[in-house]
């Protein structure tokens, strides 16, 4: 490498990682969270029956599962103001990758709370608990300790897919990237920078991944 193309890659790594640790991270914080709180309640649904609104919890699995991540972001920022609705990009960012996610991980939490023994939701009613009360005192901490290495997965694939809201103009990593190639004109090794940027992200949360799952062996 020339002394040039290392002077900047040396100077584009805080430009990168700023926009990473104050935009990429919150994005997958907050867009995971949301996600985690739809997950649960469309799994709870599709658990407790409740018809109609079964249908719909399904319905909407299918239809978020089944459609690009990518065609939902431009739906949402881009065709929404054409029906007179205008989101910021940011928040239409969490939207749909709040929406994303959930859609995907209410599955794992449906097969996880399913994978607990039936006996323990009738043991709750058993002893006069409501199936609100037997889910969140019984059956939901053991079916998170089945739930958490995937939805461990969900977490790391979100970091890497938050770089798709530089198409929806959210000054993330990869957009700042963008920018800065766009200036220098050495686009292989930015790519390259942003890159190694994301694997180490995936690579601390992969060790959390690995530190919660070995005290919910112990738990």
């Amino acid at each position: 490498m020339t002394d040039r193309l290392w002077q900047i890659i040396l100077d584009s790594f805080s430009q990168i990682l700023i926009p990473g640790l104050l935009v990429t991270i919150p994005l997958t914080i907050l867009s995971f969270v949301f996600g985690l709180v739809i997950a649960v309640l469309t799994a709870l649904v599709q658990i407790a029956r409740i018809p109609v609104l079964r249908q719909l919890a399904r319905f909407y699995i299918w239809l978020i599962r089944g459609t690009p991540l990518l065609v939902q972001l431009y739906v949402i920022f881009y065709g929404l103001p054409s029906l007179g609705l205008v989101l910021d990009a940011f928040p239409s960012a969490i939207f749909v990758f709040s929406v994303n996610t959930g859609a995907y991980a209410a599955e794992t939490i449906r097969a996880s709370i399913e994978s607990v023994p039936k006996g323990q939701l009738e043991a709750g009613y058993c002893v006069g608990m409501t199936f609100s009360q037997t889910m969140r005192r019984i059956v939901l901490p053991q079916a998170f300790r089945v739930a958490f290495p995937p939805l461990s997965n969900s977490l790391i694939s979100l970091v890497k897919d938050t770089s798709l809201a530089a198409n929806i103009t959210v000054l993330e990593m990869f957009m700042a990237t963008q920018q800065i190639a766009a200036r220098t004109y050495e686009p292989f090794a930015l790519y390259c920078e942003v890159g190694l940027i994301y694997l180490l992200f995936s690579t601390v949360l992969t060790k959390l991944q690995a530190y919660g799952e070995k005290k919910l062996k112990v738990y």
